[in-house]
């Protein structure tokens, strides 16, 4: 039996030239909605691409064969270029506190990348059996004026696992991201049952994991919300113009929206700058600092026209 109305569908999996689409929950009339698609060769996209996550409109839909064509592209809100996906609502950055060790600096450039996606971030705290309770406390403390949700895991309390579950289950589309070790893929193992992606331990001599994950796919939670299972990877802070810098400190940007500061000159970067009205008193500057001198130095970032 074959459908030739076009139906909207979500981009779960890509294999080569070929893409799983899960058609829309609102026109679910097949018990089994997971078509395997190629692209009309005849459609042009504008020289974009289709990658997991992004939204399509296919047709020629083959009940039997379980085959579809994808006809058209819909507009994406963004794209993670590295590993590729598209429409990601929720940012989770994965750390552990110990093994390995919690590193500050590290945890700041992974909260900046994720930033630069212009979604939700939060944070989560990983093997917290392995530290005191108030050193617990006191990282969540840390972290809460940093300007993030924090959520603190221990094998041994399954209550904050729950917790997590509840609130992946209320976003649109979840990815977790951070160093290597840290148990991301532990984690997805237990949010999805069946996984069983394999893990590898932390290396005694450079103290970090293994990258053991190799596809990008995407899992349902619920009728209306995914978690992506990505490869291992350590996210890199692509050129931006340094004038976004400030944007991607929640420090900075709530004093600037919420408080309303003004200082001398609009494009003021808060570091030696004639003028500036910023209050720099909080942990993270030093680092806001250190990263505006790195990359003028290096020509990471661009100073735009």
């Amino acid at each position: 039996m074959k459908i030739d109305k076009e139906y909207k569908g979500l981009v779960i999996k890509k294999f080569n030239e070929f893409f799983l689409v899960e058609l829309n929950q609102k026109e679910n009339f097949y018990s089994d909605n997971k078509f395997l698609c190629k692209i009309r060769k005849s459609v042009n996209f504008r020289n974009q691409l289709v990658f997991v996550g992004d939204e399509v409109i296919f047709s020629q839909i083959d009940l039997k064969s379980k085959r579809a064509t994808i006809e058209s592209l819909v507009k994406r809100n963004n794209l993670l270029e590295r590993p590729s996906v598209a429409n990601i609502s929720n940012i989770y950055v994965i750390c552990s506190v110990e093994e390995p060790k919690l590193n500050l600096s590290q945890v700041n450039r992974f909260l900046i990348s994720a930033e630069q996606l212009g979604v939700e971030v939060s944070l989560v705290l990983t093997k917290c059996d392995l530290i005191t309770e108030d050193k617990r406390l006191s990282l969540i403390d840390k972290f809460q004026k940093w300007g993030y949700q924090v959520i603190s895991l221990n094998l041994n309390n399954s209550d904050n696992f729950e917790n997590l579950m509840y609130e992946l289950k209320k976003k649109k589309c979840s990815i977790f991201m951070g160093p290597s070790g840290v148990g991301k893929t532990t984690l997805l193992n237990m949010i999805i049952p069946g996984l069983n992606n394999t893990t590898a331990p932390v290396s005694s001599k450079i103290k970090r994991g293994k990258n053991t994950t190799r596809n990008v796919e995407l899992f349902s939670l619920s009728s209306n919300s995914y978690i992506v299972d990505t490869p291992g990877f350590n996210m890199q802070i692509p050129e931006i113009d340094i004038r976004e810098l400030p944007n991607l400190y929640p420090e900075i940007y709530k004093q600037v929206v919420t408080k309303g500061i003004n200082c001398k000159f609009r494009n003021c970067l808060h570091v030696n700058d004639q003028g500036c009205n910023l209050n720099k008193n909080f942990e993270r500057y030093i680092f806001y600092k250190e990263m505006i001198e790195s990359f003028k130095n290096h020509h990471y970032l661009t100073q735009g026209d």
